[in-house]
């Protein structure tokens, strides 16, 4: 054999053996910090984190592999929500993803450079999340869960299950809605007079308020609810449900977990759908994207539900249309 050619067959043989190692290095592992605002044990939280999980994987990133997911729940505790963030920042993973205002904005207290996807956020242009929803100019970007008809649709669907509703009144925590409950107030304000109703403003705190809340309201006729989403009310839940159950007041609600343990109706974001999008986000980021280029998005699934045992209980006749457009229906 010609020395020139042993040269090559040589070079050629240990071309391809580095192909072959090259194949058979592990991937780089990137590591996502995961913070929800339930526990970390919460039925919900799992399911939508698993949808996350598996919208990642068909993206190419699956856990053991090339990922390393940091779990935590929030346990709707705002000082659970300082310390997790503390915890994963010093953990510097190459991304974040966050749910609700209070963790997006405890996260953001400890980094303003790892890349942070929020959803479950009202108004991260008010909360100083981001500069505007198509330019977020800084390290976080995501999904918001409120648009402006949203509020209007609660009220429109209130009236519908229940006509007899001229007042309504709106719980919410004023410590944890953006910017200080004055976002929803704006909504509240400009919806409300089309549909002849008589808002009015519930702030609460905790079980004690809105016990107090619900108890004050109710002494007058033809009231309902609506419960507007943090995590004070979702906490409450099952105490808000069995409030409008025992005062006999009619009360929607902006997830459909809550009509599942009893309350009469709901309408919100799919939030399955959110988590799904939000893996779109950090697989883009994964990929080298920078947070400042993905524009802020609106909702653009709903679900609705309704709970026909409840109704019956409160004596309320739900149209037929009503339960043909619903996603879920209990009976």
């Amino acid at each position: 054999m010609r020395r020139r050619e042993f040269i090559a067959l040589i070079g050629g043989a240990t071309g391809a053996w580095s192909l072959v190692v090259a194949a058979q290095q592990p991937d780089e592992v990137r590591r996502i910090g995961v913070v929800v605002l339930e526990a970390a044990d919460d039925p919900e939280a799992q399911a939508t984190v698993g949808a996350f999980k598996q919208t990642l994987q068909q993206l190419g990133w699956s856990e053991g592999r090339n990922l390393r997911i940091e779990f935590r729940g929030a346990a709707d505790n705002p000082e659970r929500m300082e310390a997790v963030a503390k915890e994963l920042v010093a953990l510097q993973p190459h991304v974040i993803l966050t749910r609700s205002t209070p963790v997006t904005a405890a996260l953001l207290r400890q980094t303003r450079t790892i890349p942070i996807v929020f959803q479950g956020v009202s108004d991260p242009v008010g909360e100083r999340f981001v500069e505007s929803l198509a330019r977020p100019g800084g390290n976080a970007t995501g999904f918001t869960n409120v648009e402006f008809s949203l509020t209007g649709k609660w009220l429109e669907l209130l009236k519908e299950i229940a006509p007899g509703v001229k007042r309504v009144a709106f719980i919410f925590n004023p410590e944890l809605a953006p910017g200080g409950g004055l976002y929803y107030t704006r909504l509240i304000e400009a919806s409300a007079p089309p549909l002849a109703v008589t808002p009015t403003l519930a702030p609460v705190h905790g079980a004690a308020d809105i016990e107090r809340a619900i108890g004050e309201f109710v002494r007058e006729p033809n009231g309902g609810l609506v419960v507007l989403p943090d995590a004070t009310t979702v906490v409450h839940s099952k105490l808000i449900v069995a409030l409008a159950d025992r005062h006999h007041v009619p009360a929607i609600y902006s997830l459909l977990a809550i009509v599942r343990e009893g309350g009469l109706i709901s309408y919100g974001i799919d939030i399955i759908d959110q988590y799904r999008r939000a893996a779109g986000y950090v697989d883009r980021i994964l990929k080298g994207t920078k947070p400042a280029e993905l524009p802020v998005q609106l909702p653009t699934k709903f679900v609705m539900s309704i709970n026909l045992k409840t109704a019956k209980r409160l004596g309320l006749d739900v149209p037929l249309l009503l339960q043909q457009c619903a996603d879920e229906v209990f009976e």
